[in-house]
């Protein structure tokens, strides 16, 4: 049995006036209108929620998502929680629900307010998702964490400092440049890699070496819903459908120091079972969506989806490969650098963001011929990875 998305709904990104409560309340209302489903007709309810405790005092979230509508009452409703991959891991249990026949409809929404910290607040909060006796209680940040795999990264592939920095200057002009395209980005600027190389250090920060400012995500508020129902239903109500052909979780060692810190070898396992589920290749992707949580985070999932061999990846942005107009675009919409990445919400606007773009109602730029597409959300520093298919049918 195969699951469909059959209503989506996205809020812009960056610091929202709502809070949290209006945050998921808008996101199930307006994903149940687009779906043309009834309220009473859900059979299950799941939150994607990193840390409602940590950011905002409220655990217990999900019953939250009750006052969506009174017809929801008495419905089962679930947080999941598995760090940046919360909204992933949602879709995944919303999806076995389907699959058992527990249930026909099910609405996942992934909601994030992150903006009510000061910086010292988000970035405690945030460590708590890494091995906290060797990482976040030694003052390991996450941008220390990626900062290590840069450094692994580089030393792997002889590299020069100079020859790092230009690289992921890059990634970063490509995605700020994108977003200028996506309305509800946060972030969208008008820029070439040459202009964040030779921003002053004021400008553009060493956050945790190598990675500066301008090589880390943005702390945001926001929120993406999904309805999902089968393949078999959402034929019967809609004339395209979009099927969520395959998604595969692969977990693995929590701390750094068990694992590469210059490949994302549990990332690579999971892209590789996902094609093997879907029966596809890289070379059958039209578009990926991938958590560039950090600059070299995209760089790494260059390797990892294997668009390019290890230590290739940067060839892609020289031949023009990942661009929107390329062979295979990545991070069409921004990205997590550029749009966003209100932690638990981003898995769901992955989902969203590939719906959208098959449909050929994108939000942002839209790919041309796009029939198949790829969500690659991870959680912790790589570790909770979640890689999920996505294929336009008629």
């Amino acid at each position: 049995m195969s699951v469909s998305v059959i209503g989506t709904y996205h809020s812009k990104f960056g610091k929202s006036e709502d809070d949290l409560y209006d945050l998921l309340v808008t996101a199930g209302k307006e994903a149940l209108k687009d779906s043309g489903v009834e309220a009473k007709d859900i059979g299950g309810i799941w939150i994607g929620n990193y840390s409602g405790g940590g950011f905002n005092n409220q655990e217990h979230l999900a019953p939250c998502a009750l006052d969506i509508d009174p017809d929801l009452r008495f419905t089962p409703a679930t947080k999941v929680e598995n760090a940046c991959a919360s909204g992933a891991a949602a879709i995944k249990e919303a999806k076995n629900a389907i699959e058992a026949g527990e249930v026909d409809y099910a609405l996942v929404i992934g909601a994030e307010k992150m903006t009510d910290l000061d910086t010292k607040g988000v970035t405690k909060t945030l460590a708590k998702a890494s091995y906290w006796p060797e990482e976040g209680a030694e003052g390991m940040t996450f941008p220390g964490l990626f900062a290590e795999f840069a450094k692994g990264y580089k030393e792997r592939h002889g590299l020069s400092d100079q020859d790092l920095r230009t690289i992921l200057a890059k990634i970063s002009a490509k995605n700020h440049t994108n977003a200028l395209v996506n309305p509800l980005a946060q972030m969208p600027m008008e820029c070439s890699y040459q202009d964040i190389l030779d921003k002053p250090d004021e400008k553009n920060p060493m956050i945790a070496s190598p990675l500066r400012l301008l090589d880390c995500s943005l702390v945001s508020d926001g929120a993406a819903a999904v309805v999902l129902t089968t393949a078999d239903k959402a034929k019967e109500l809609q004339d395209e459908v979009v099927e969520l052909s395959a998604m595969v979780q692969v977990t693995d060692y929590l701390p750094i120091s068990k694992r590469s810190n210059s490949e994302l070898v549990g990332t690579k396992k999971a892209i590789q079972e996902v094609y093997d589920r879907a029966g596809i290749t890289v070379d059958d992707l039209d578009f990926a969506e991938v958590h560039d949580c950090f600059t070299i985070a995209e760089l790494l999932a260059y390797e990892a989806v294997g668009i390019a061999e290890d230590g290739a990846g940067p060839k892609l942005l020289d031949n023009g490969t990942v661009m929107v107009d390329g062979d295979l675009p990545v991070n069409a919409s921004g990205g997590l650098k550029a749009k966003g990445h209100p932690v638990g919400a981003t898995g769901v606007s992955m989902a969203v963001l590939a719906t959208r773009q098959l449909l050929g109602n994108p939000i942002g730029h839209q790919v041309k011929g796009a029939e198949l597409g790829l969500a690659l959300n991870f959680g912790g520093s790589a570790v909770s990875n979640y890689a999920s298919v996505f294929k336009r049918i008629s």
